[in-house]
């Protein structure tokens, strides 16, 4: 059983609310849509339900999108180690450092997670092809899961974008477009193609339910954190997602009482600095970002110019008292080096950048070395090795 009752615009708007069972995108003033539950009644809900309970995502269905009986579209995405980085942690002095390692998340990035619940709710809506725009790790990811549905899948990527992710489309079956430019080029394109064919868009935040996967990481914190929050969350930056939806998380678990009288984490925004919108947003007290010019980094998840849910991402940053920084190619490599030398982990450059980002604020004494900080590693090096040498 979910609790889902509807949906409502993210601004809001004044527009009417939604029916989760019908094809719903963006709302009518063209913002992101995001799914309500009724929280009163999940109240009754009692977190000691997950004992044996599978462990991917799922798990957590009583406050997932899912409606009259519908199966979700899996791989067994979800429930990622939580790994406490005691080697790593004590080169900086920092007893309660933690990594959330989404690399171990099928097709090696937390963009699994968003994919299976978006996946899921074209199939029901009777969707046949489904199209993204992407940097390299949701196209990987949408192409699994539309292969798992029995759907077809057309991604569109920048045409300069690492071979790996071009092959692993290949491996499942994708259509694929290359596209000169960067992912906002390939979203215009991939919308210039598909909408008059009808595709089913799972862009991010252009539909309602890749939050509602990716906000399943803010739960597994809470679970392995014995149902408290840690600190601090440092969390790279694109398209914005992950920290949106784990901010919806706390809110959700907050009000069914899993975790009470404990202070929310302060939320740690970490981009390149040659794309780094939100930072410049957040520095300037804007509420939306404008559109960053030549972009560039190695960091393909973080080279996304511009947003859609910036005024999103900004508003978990400041609700949460937490910060935005950038940080340069150089030292985010430097740091996925050092999470697999001194912890094991097979880190992403994103991944890296929020220890960089982490050094400088130890650094700059905004974040204290007995405070517990969780680094989000949204994906894994096999599709980086190139930048290693």
């Amino acid at each position: 059983m979910s609790f889902l009752t509807h949906l409502e615009c993210s601004v809001p708007c004044g527009a009417p609310a939604r029916d989760p069972r019908a094809n719903n995108h963006l709302c009518t003033c063209g913002m992101p849509l995001v799914a309500r539950y009724d929280l009163d009644r999940a109240r009754a809900w009692a977190k000691d339900s997950l004992k044996g309970r599978e462990p991917n995502m799922w798990r957590y269905r009583e406050l997932m999108p899912l409606v009259d009986g519908e199966q979700p579209v899996t791989l067994g995405e979800g429930f990622t180690p939580l790994v406490h980085a005691r080697r790593l942690g004590g080169s900086l002095g920092m007893p309660a450092l933690y990594i959330k390692d989404e690399s171990l998340n099928p097709t090696n990035s937390f963009k699994a997670r968003g994919l299976s619940a978006a996946v899921t709710k074209a199939r029901t809506v009777g969707a046949t092809v489904l199209s993204v725009p992407s940097a390299g790790n949701a196209a990987n990811a949408m192409s699994a899961y539309a292969a798992c549905a029995g759907l077809e899948a057309k991604v569109f990527m920048p045409k300069d974008v690492k071979v790996p992710f071009i092959r692993e489309c290949q491996l499942y079956g994708a259509d694929i477009t290359l596209v000169d430019g960067l992912i906002t080029d390939a979203g215009r394109v991939a919308a210039e193609r598909g909408g008059p064919l009808g595709w089913y868009d799972v862009s991010t935040l252009k539909e309602p339910y890749r939050i509602e996967g990716k906000k399943t990481m803010g739960y597994e914190l809470a679970e392995q954190m014995d149902w408290r929050w840690p600190d601090w969350i440092l969390y790279p930056t694109g398209g914005g997602t992950g920290i949106v939806g784990m901010w919806k998380a706390f809110e959700e678990i907050e009000r069914i009482g899993w975790v009470t009288g404990c202070k929310r984490p302060r939320m740690v925004s970490v981009q390149a600095e040659n794309c780094a919108p939100i930072i410049r947003a957040f520095q300037q007290g804007a509420e939306r970002a404008e559109m960053w010019q030549n972009a560039s980094t190695c960091a393909d998840g973080l080279r996304v110019p511009k947003a859609i849910g910036d005024f999103l991402i900004l508003r978990a940053i400041r609700e949460s008292g937490g910060t935005a920084l950038s940080v340069s190619d150089a030292e985010m490599v430097a740091d996925m080096k050092a999470m697999g030398a001194l912890e094991g982990v097979s880190a992403a450059p994103e991944g890296g950048a929020t220890l960089s980002g982490l050094r400088k604020l130890v650094a700059q004494g905004v974040i204290k070395t007995h405070e517990t900080v969780v680094l989000f590693n949204t994906g894994g090096a096999l599709k980086y090795l190139d930048v290693l040498g």
